[in-house]
């Protein structure tokens, strides 16, 4: 790393990295625990909310494949910022909605900006990873996590205090808005990607089908995660506060559970992954989610369901950033290509699992819905073997 200078930068630009990915967890989070409200407000059945909640993913799915030039354009910090402040405004908007249509107008809006905003600090993030010359980006996901669960615990907090939705959002949206205008300035500064064509230099390209099938395998592990983060997002609290009768602030901590025991495996994520393996710590945390889930579904409770969303929280805690790294240093493709790729598809777990369980939920039910985290989680045991069985060092 160098001089003494050099090193004061980089923790200083990682720190200033870590509060974007605070700031992206806590913006979104803020107006979830407000779903159910929201929902009887407008008078919306499962369906049509499952829709309206998709909307955001189908503006992250349209708008995903132009982060690539933007940040080519403007550079990931420039890019992170500038998105960060548009998720605030339409996530008020949203909470603003009054109709189904302006709220599905709006998500579709925060997710598009969302999409390029994950790109953007995940770039940023990779960067600052291979100038420390070791992995962190489990622990910037932490920090991710530990802003969700902070976004959740204000807005719950809100509906105790009896504080309007439009305040809580308002006043949230531009406290993070400024702690992201001050990290910008502690940013590494530079283009994102040196020179080199592919992140391997002259190593040897393997035959372009292989590198697009482990694409591929990695693209599905990213989307299992996502199923279970949206499960958590999307439905935990409607499934505790309806299906089981929670109290409004109590059904809220199924989604606090699953993104604080998600913060606590990502917090861990690092050493274990140093220790024994991304494609050990995925498949173990594959089996936590489906197990943990299953039980909390076939024994239902308020108590075993916050449990079981906790476990699907902590089990799926390494399988997105596990799976972004993995793409990012496949061999045969430009720099930034494969994570671009990746996070682009991976919303497409996000489009569709708040439709297919809205679906379910009106045929069947909730409960039978939720199955899609167990099935999820199946998916992450069967595909981690294209992860690194062992750590591997990162490239500076």
């Amino acid at each position: 790393m160098g001089t003494p200078e050099l090193d004061v930068r980089l923790r200083r630009a990682r720190v200033a990295t870590a509060a974007l990915f605070l700031t992206n967890g806590a913006l979104f989070a803020n107006l979830l625990p407000r779903y159910p409200e929201i929902k009887a407000d407008l008078g919306l059945s499962n369906t049509a909310f499952g829709l309206a909640v998709a909307a955001f993913s189908a503006g992250a799915l349209l708008s995903g494949a132009t982060a690539a030039a933007l940040i080519r354009r403007y550079r990931s910090s420039v890019v992170a910022v500038t998105t960060s402040v548009l998720i605030a405004v339409f996530v008020v908007a949203a909470g603003l909605a009054p109709s189904g249509v302006t709220l599905a107008a709006a998500l579709f809006c925060a997710g598009a900006a969302d999409a390029v905003t994950d790109v953007a600090q995940n770039v940023h993030g990779l960067r600052v990873q291979r100038a420390y010359g070791r992995f962190i980006i489990n622990s910037l996901h932490a920090v991710w996590s530990s802003g969700a669960v902070l976004g959740g615990l204000i807005g719950a907090g809100a509906i105790y205090l009896g504080i309007p939705r439009e305040a809580q959002l308002a006043v949230s949206g531009v406290l993070f808005v400024a702690v992201c205008v001050i990290a910008y300035r502690f940013l590494l500064t530079g283009p994102d990607h040196d020179g080199d064509p592919t992140p391997h230099g002259n190593q040897p390209r393997p035959p372009i089908r292989s590198v697009h099938l482990v694409l591929a395998a990695l693209v599905a592990i990213a989307i299992a995660g996502a199923v279970v983060e949206d499960a958590g997002s999307s439905w935990a609290t409607l499934y505790l506060h309806n299906s089981l009768s929670a109290p409004a602030a109590i059904a809220a901590l199924g989604y606090v559970a699953m993104i604080g025991f998600q913060f606590i495996g990502r917090v861990l994520g690092d050493r274990m992954v140093d220790r024994w393996g991304q494609r050990a710590v995925a498949s173990a945390g594959g089996l936590i989610i489906a197990v943990g889930m299953a039980a909390a579904l076939a024994f239902p409770s308020v108590p075993g369901t916050i449990a079981g969303f906790a476990a699907a929280g902590f089990g799926s805690a390494t399988l997105i950033p596990g799976a972004m790294h993995a793409a990012d240093e496949l061999p045969g493709l430009r720099p930034g290509t494969g994570l671009t790729v990746l996070s682009w598809l991976m919303r497409a777990g996000f489009l569709g699992s708040p439709i297919v369980v809205g679906a379910v939920a009106d045929a069947v039910s909730l409960r039978a819905g939720l199955l899609s985290v167990v099935a999820a989680g199946l998916v992450a045991v069967v595909l981690a073997r294209v992860l690194s069985p062992r750590s591997q060092s990162v490239r500076s």
